[in-house]
């Protein structure tokens, strides 16, 4: 057994939102692999699915790091 347990590093005053709980929590409470944040605010810890999402959407659809299509096109004549 630990003398000593481990906590999640953070500041209060920082806002996390928790992947496997689906909960904002303010320190953090839970481990880094299951979060994103920091955020300044409640607020915006509360949309960071929705930040996620459109963070993701501007990866997939930028041209300089978009190489080609994802999956094969049958229609592809070309290779």
């Amino acid at each position: 057994m630990a003398l000593f347990k481990k906590r999640p590093t953070g500041k209060p005053g920082e806002w996390f939102y928790c992947l496997e709980h689906r909960t904002v929590e303010e320190g953090p409470d839970c481990p880094g692999k299951n979060r994103f944040g920091p955020y300044p605010t409640r607020k915006e810890a509360e949309h960071a699915m929705q930040t996620a999402r459109e963070r993701n959407l501007e990866w997939e659809t930028d041209t300089r790091w978009n190489d080609g299509p994802t999956t094969a096109d049958p229609t592809d004549t070309n290779g």
